[in-house]
């Protein structure tokens, strides 16, 4: 009877515990369905399943010689394009890598696979279309022109038969070109060095950004800018042709910014209004 007796109690006891089981795994599954459903009701945590270059990063291709829109700050890239990336990061719940290249390099860097996308003050192009896709515009970009405080050039009309400099494959690199000829167009991988080419006398003008012309005004004594701008442009985010997931999810993030007023305070911040 002892032996019946602990045989029957056993059988109680694994019952239990078979049922407690079962309870537990139906528990943990409606806590993971539960969760679940969370995460499709959070935009966030939905949006942040896109596929990127390294797994939970957001890689940004740039090159940070554009002040204020990207430029070092100690070891740090700073600037108008890295503190709106990095809103867009944490909107899609991703880590902000920044990577600093020749702005020649950015667009073959995100259409190799090596960056999720490219930000740099880049202006949204006919050219530029047939080679990566583009966010909706989140800034204004100003071509201008810095020349010598001495300089006899006082308008755009003066550029003519003129040495400019240029950052290669800027917009002020593809205009000036198409302007002014070939020949006349000195080229430089950095916008500093279009600057110190001037200071140099190496160049009789520099066409570049609004933005960074001001900043370099500022910096370099004896440089001033001419009155008239020489192109209006819209600066955007680029992508690799194709990627249309990470194109939308960005540019769904992206404009939540715009319309909050993120980017706009961004922008206040390191462009007062005049």
């Amino acid at each position: 009877m002892k032996k019946i007796f602990a045989l029957l109690c056993a059988a109680c006891m694994l019952t239990a515990s078979l049922s407690a089981c079962s309870q537990a795994s139906s528990e943990s599954s409606t806590a993971s369905n539960t969760a679940s459903d969370t995460n499709k009701d959070d935009s966030t945590q939905e949006t942040a399943s896109v596929t990127t270059v390294t797994e939970g990063k957001l890689t940004m291709a740039t090159n940070a010689t554009f002040p204020p829109y990207e430029y070092y700050d100690g070891n740090d890239i700073v600037g108008i394009d890295a503190e709106i990336a990095a809103k867009i990061a944490e909107k899609l719940g991703l880590e902000l890598e920044i990577q600093d290249m020749e702005f020649n390099s950015i667009i073959t860097s995100v259409n190799q696979g090596k960056a999720d996308m490219g930000m740099a003050g880049m202006t949204v192009s006919e050219d530029r279309l047939k080679n990566v896709d583009f966010s909706d515009s989140y800034a204004k970009g100003v071509q201008v022109v810095i020349v010598k405080e001495d300089s006899d050039i006082k308008s755009i009309d003066d550029l003519t038969g003129k040495k400019i400099g240029v950052q290669l494959n800027t917009t002020g690199d593809i205009y000036a070109t198409d302007d002014f000829g070939k020949d006349n167009v000195q080229q430089f991988n950095k916008a500093t060095d279009t600057v110190l080419a001037l200071t140099q006398g190496k160049v009789d003008a520099v066409i570049i950004d609004k933005a960074p012309a001001e900043v370099f005004v500022q910096q370099n004594e004896g440089l001033k800018l001419l009155d008239s701008s020489y192109a209006d442009e819209d600066y955007a985010i680029c992508f690799k042709k194709g990627n249309t997931e990470l194109q939308k999810a960005v540019n769904d993030a992206l404009n939540e910014l715009i319309e909050d007023g993120t980017v706009q305070a961004i922008i206040d911040k390191y462009i007062p209004a005049e």
